[in-house]
């Protein structure tokens, strides 16, 4: 008899244990809690001011600033190893763009080539949906697809020295407009600098060379033709030098929208393997020669 009793319940709390499963398809389950949105892919994005083009934008236009030949000072005994030594470089005449490529010129080069789209390769890119103004620098970029944007436009990427000395001048001054850091003269990563990604090129008006070549020290990095060598400044010739004849890393000069300290002056180089893109980064380009402009002056030394 105790045995009988002792099958029942144990037979009742079997048949107790497994209707919870059952219970809980009949009720129904309760999901699990949404993961957060990932910024920049449906959610809505923070107020930035440089935000995507309005309906009104329109491109803005191409232009190239001639830099004379002759002499500038190059590096400085300021600045990290690679920076050294400082001394004086000569370069014969070229132009370069005034800007940084925007997204709508680079938009046309894929579009005429079929090249591929500058898009991030993952969907880390969370400030995507604020850096699409057609006026914008483009991004997510890697150094071919910079050198192949430039050979279409019958250019090509400046060397490291023509880079430098069309953002510094000829009287080494170590940013644009003179000797003294300012976090507030250029789009970097000061959240007081009204940008809070990349700004429309030529937005900051203090952020402008001697010769007026525009956003060299903030706003996007941007790749060189050179290879990068530690050592490049020691071994180099002193009439256009043109870096190492290979490596492992591509040079970017100037700061990005993220930037701060003074490691932004016009002399740090940066380096980074060439098949790289990041929202950090894109380019100008140059032509050798004088442009049809003419040939700039550097604008009177507004060192401080």
């Amino acid at each position: 008899m105790l045995e009988t009793k002792f099958k029942i319940a144990f037979l009742l709390v079997v048949l107790a244990f497994t209707s919870i499963p059952v219970m809980g398809i009949l009720r129904g389950t309760t999901p699990p809690p949404e993961a957060p949105p990932v910024p920049g892919e449906g959610s809505t994005p923070a107020h930035s001011a440089s935000s995507q083009s309005g309906p009104s934008e329109l491109p803005i236009p191409e232009a190239m600033v001639s830099i004379p030949a002759g002499p500038f000072l190059r590096g400085t005994k300021a600045g990290g190893y690679d920076e050294q030594p400082e001394r004086t470089i000569y370069l014969d005449a070229f132009s370069i763009d005034r800007y940084e490529v925007t997204n709508a010129q680079y938009q046309a080069f894929v579009a005429a080539t079929g090249h591929r789209k500058a898009a991030p390769p993952s969907r880390y890119a969370k400030n995507i949906n604020r850096m699409k103004g057609l006026n914008q620098p483009v991004t997510y970029v890697s150094w071919e697809d910079a050198d192949a944007y430039c050979r279409w436009k019958g250019k090509r990427l400046p060397t490291e020295a023509e880079w430098e000395k069309a953002m510094r001048g000829v009287d080494g001054r170590l940013w644009p407009w003179g000797n003294e850091p300012d976090q507030l003269a250029f789009n970097g990563g000061s959240p007081r600098d009204g940008f809070d990604a990349t700004a429309p090129v030529g937005s900051f008006k203090r952020d402008v060379s001697p010769f007026g070549v525009a956003d060299g020290t903030g706003n996007v990095m941007e790749w060189v033709a050179d290879w990068y060598g530690e050592e490049a400044y020691r071994n180099a010739a002193d009439r256009n030098p043109a870096g190492p004849e290979h490596g492992m890393f591509r040079v970017m000069r100037g700061g990005g929208y993220t930037s701060v300290g003074t490691d932004v002056r016009i002399t740090s180089r940066s380096k980074m393997v060439p098949d790289f893109r990041d929202e950090t980064i894109g380019f100008r380009c140059a032509v050798s020669g004088p442009g049809e402009g003419g040939v700039a002056q550097p604008a009177a030394s507004q060192k401080s």
